[in-house]
């Protein structure tokens, strides 16, 4: 309980500190906070492993007169990818966000607003109630969009108004779900909703809160706000909005469809959001292909590789039985999940540090990196291998998981998605790894560090380690688990 309390306040206290105390002492209580959290999220994830699901009635008070949070097998995964994640943004954000490379604005707002992301996204994972949920959407969202448009370029700022319309759209339209559930059953409870009653008002609300949820996840076609928000942020702060912030609202769809209402999930339903999927891994990996810029390459990768995770859907659907396929449809897309989220997160740092080396992201720029600064272009080799599916990488167990799901439900057509989907990012990843590993001259006086250069890599190793040692996050993930991610939808 107390590692689930340290999780979601120290967070947000360290982010009042930041904004309190003078630039220098500030920053020091940011890294302290960010210290204690990845403590306490490794400690609760050691705990929930060991002694099955943590919950917390907040005041005493059970639902539906209290708010429970709950810490189950996928929220403790979620959460020790976060901490990793945001350890690793912290480090390389020492010297990119300091004030003489990222100006005085930037420095100081960066590290505040990182806190509060992490924060909401804590709350996120462990929350049970759907109005409680949207609170940390917002608080995501506002983050999000202020880290965005922290360097004060135009260009950037443009791209954080246009995301703050997508964010402020599926707000709503998530809001306005909510309301329509607590109008026919009086509870926002999650597992109060799951033995409820149904209501002719339930789907109308499920489809509006899931329209407003693949907004914020940046599904295609609501995708449009992520490219040049990726790519107008600085990397630490693209990092997390392309590593974590969309992870929170996929998070939240799940617990829709497979906890709370898993009886509408109709064969319609789910054969849409699969081709939105669908339509997401083409898209993204074709306009990826086009690109000049690497952040813009690496952003476009996430749009395909978020359609790897509405794939999934239709695989765990059962029809009249249930399946025995269901729960390794639901764990590859848990898999692909963390396995972008931390190989991505390693792509945009990789990126950041080349930046401040040449001071472009441009494609032509980056020969000679791989002689000059070996170690961060072996992060993004790794992270590579990751997001195209190749073994031993985490992203290999995910899609070998969903393709397997596939092919046991004769629902072939999906694995072919996949297939087609590593053989593009294939396609968009060898052009910036074929330059990187091209000999060049680079300015070796500016060269970072080893040790910071060894951040990415230990998220891209994270990523392959995933892959090879599967087995202690596979039976993390089957603590708590739904009943509709084990026999089927």
């Amino acid at each position: 309980m107390s590692a689930l309390v340290i999780l979601l306040a120290l967070p947000l206290l360290g982010a009042m500190a930041a904004v309190a105390l003078p630039p220098r002492a500030g920053r020091l209580a940011a890294l302290f906070a960010v210290a204690g959290s990845t403590a306490a999220a490794l400690w609760l994830t050691v705990q929930v492993a060991a002694q099955g699901v943590i919950r917390l009635e907040l005041g005493g008070w059970a639902p539906p007169l209290g708010i429970a949070l709950e810490v189950d097998g996928l929220a403790a995964t979620m959460i020790c990818m976060a901490a990793l994640v945001v350890l690793c943004v912290a480090l390389v954000a020492l010297p990119i966000m300091a004030p003489d490379k990222a100006g005085a604005r930037a420095a100081f707002g960066f590290w505040p607003l990182m806190l509060m992301l992490w924060a909401a996204l804590n709350s996120v994972f462990v929350s049970r109630d759907l109005f409680n949920l949207y609170v940390g959407l917002e608080l995501l969202s506002l983050a999000a969009v202020a880290l965005v448009a922290i360097g004060g370029k135009p260009a950037a700022i443009t791209a954080a108004i246009r995301y703050l319309f997508f964010a402020l759209a599926g707000s709503l339209l998530y809001l306005a779900g909510v309301v329509l559930i607590y109008a026919a059953h009086g509870t926002l409870d999650i597992g109060l909703l799951a033995r409820r009653v149904a209501a002719p008002t339930d789907p109308l609300a499920l489809a509006l809160m899931t329209a407003g949820l693949m907004a914020k996840t940046a599904l295609f076609p609501f995708h449009v706000w992520l490219p040049p928000a990726h790519a107008g942020a600085p990397a630490p702060a693209s990092a997390m909005l392309s590593a974590l912030v969309p992870k929170a609202s996929f998070v939240i769809l799940l617990r829709l469809w497979f906890e709370a209402m898993p009886e509408l999930a109709t064969e319609t339903a789910l054969l849409i959001i699969a081709l939105l999927g669908t339509g997401a891994v083409f898209w993204g990996s074709l306009r990826a292909m086009a690109q000049s810029r690497l952040k813009l390459i690496v952003a476009y990768s996430t749009v395909a590789q978020i359609g790897y995770l509405f794939v999934a859907f239709p695989l765990a659907g059962e029809g009249s039985t249930g399946v025995p396929w269901a729960a390794g449809a639901w764990n590859g897309a848990v898999f692909l999940a963390i396995s972008h989220g931390l190989a991505k997160s390693a792509m945009f740092l990789a990126a950041g540090q080349w930046m401040m080396v040449t001071s472009s992201d441009r494609l032509d720029d980056l020969r000679g990196m791989a002689q000059a600064m070996p170690m961060t272009a072996f992060a993004f080799a790794l992270s590579a291998v990751t997001l195209t599916g190749l073994p031993p990488s985490g992203g290999f167990t995910g899609k070998y998981l969903v393709m397997t799901a596939a092919f046991a439900s004769g629902q072939w057509g999906w694995a072919l998605v996949m297939a087609a989907g590593g053989l593009l990012a294939v396609a968009y990843l060898y052009r910036p790894l074929a330059l990187i590993f091209t000999p060049g001259d680079v300015a070796r006086g500016i060269l970072p560090s080893r040790a910071w250069q060894a951040v990415p890599l230990l998220l891209a190793g994270a990523s392959v380690l995933l892959g090879l040692a599967s087995a202690p996050p596979f039976d993390l993930l089957a603590i708590g688990r739904p009943g509709a991610a084990e026999d089927g939808l």
